[in-house]
């Protein structure tokens, strides 16, 4: 049985998909409701910095030296309380105020992946507010975080911090203030704060053997922002990822509170094999991922054949390869895929494969109609076997 097959479920055909490569559009930023024809300046928001969304993210490997340097438990050790810090990479810390209740905190902000302000400030809040949901959490509320550019007019932040309200509310949430900096490079996401029960915490670790692994958002973010912004592709070519970076990990998590998940996380900066490594290490089994089953963003499949990858992907590359096996029918452009940064990418969640049929349907259920059944857990092997090995598998 191909758990991936849900009745009414369309299969999408990335390999197959060429619309959007051409030159970019001259309407780059779209009039979104509420705002004034002509009130943004044309201005390329995705070329003001050098990386964009969570490919800008400090890069793995640097960022495991510098955490090499400090106390392994972290602050977990001083105080009970912080049952979640940073010493297993989850999404989120968690703070048990009381025996029934825990408080989830995190905080996540990025350059533009986009030119639209208000698309920007959408897909920034959506990517914060992943954490929480990733932790098994309700959000409760938000502070904004912004470095904004001197230059550019009042409109163009409005816009960012607009598109940040709206999301926050379409999660039911306020944002009740923040912090801004002068800065040149443009930035902006959210400090969320959420709540949930000891007993609702997921964590990165704890995925068994048998159990299946179970992805919500298709991939390639990171390599259609940078084709966009290497006008490989136009603003026609980039909106399936805008529309799935925008989209809230909100539904996805109502429909896994259901289940009894195993491990859980968000796939975003590190790609899928960082916080499927994450899962791996912490939880002391390999992961075997079919990357033919991975859902895809339209063009990414061409895009990578054509050496398209933003440099987060070389970081993630560098740190994670490593600990990766890749079975020789992979073609070797595609043995990228797992190493692109993803923005506000899909939840990764093992599970028991009894278990699997119905969480499927109940994702599909909430419209997460690109949730797929990508790989499974193994026990772990030798010491020296790679965490992650690839697969392709029609």
């Amino acid at each position: 049985m191909d758990l991936n097959q849900i009745p009414g479920q369309t299969e999408p055909d990335p390999a197959a998909a060429t619309a959007g490569f051409a030159q970019p559009d001259p309407a780059m930023n779209r009039v979104r409701p509420g705002r004034q024809p002509g009130s943004v300046p044309p201005v390329r928001l995705s070329h003001r910095s050098a990386s964009a969304g969570c490919a800008a993210k400090f890069g793995a490997d640097r960022l495991a030296e510098v955490l090499s340097l400090l106390p392994a438990a972290g602050a977990s050790r001083a105080d009970p309380r912080l049952l979640v810090g940073y010493d297993h990479f989850d999404d989120a810390a968690v703070y048990q105020l009381q025996d029934d209740l825990c408080l989830i905190q995190t905080a996540d902000f990025f350059t533009p992946m986009v030119d639209d302000p208000y698309t920007f400030g959408q897909i920034a809040a959506a990517n914060a507010l992943s954490d929480i949901y990733a932790m098994g959490g309700q959000p409760l509320l938000a502070l904004n975080l912004c470095c904004f550019s001197p230059d550019l007019p009042a409109s163009v932040y409005a816009d960012i911090l607009r598109g940040g309200l709206d999301k926050a509310a379409e999660a039911e949430i306020p944002i009740a203030g923040g912090h801004t900096l002068s800065d040149p490079e443009i930035k902006y996401g959210l400090s969320v704060t959420g709540l949930a029960r000891p007993e609702q915490i997921w964590r990165n670790h704890g995925a068994c053997p048998g159990d299946l692994l179970i992805l919500t958002k298709p991939l390639g973010t990171g390599v259609l922002c940078s084709a966009y912004k290497a006008d490989l592709i136009n603003s026609a070519g980039l909106q399936p990822a805008l529309d799935s970076m925008a989209r809230l990990n909100r539904a996805a998590a109502a429909a896994m509170r259901q289940h009894d998940l195993h491990a859980v996380t968000d796939v975003t900066g590190f790609g899928l094999a960082g916080h499927a490594w994450e899962m791996a290490s912490g939880s002391q089994v390999r992961l075997r991922i079919n990357l033919a089953a991975c859902p895809l963003l339209p063009q990414v499949l061409p895009l990578l054949r054509d050496s398209c990858l933003p440099g987060g992907a070389f970081s993630n590359q560098r740190r994670y390869a490593p600990d990766c096996h890749f079975e020789e029918d992979i073609p070797p452009a595609l043995r990228w895929l797992p190493f692109d940064p993803q923005t506000s990418g899909g939840l990764l969640m093992a599970v028991a494969e009894a278990q699997a049929p119905l969480l499927l349907s109940d994702l599909y259920r909430q419209g997460v109609d690109q949730a797929r059944v990508i790989g499974s857990v193994e026990a772990s092997g030798a010491r020296s076997s790679p965490l992650l090995n690839f697969y392709w598998q029609d």
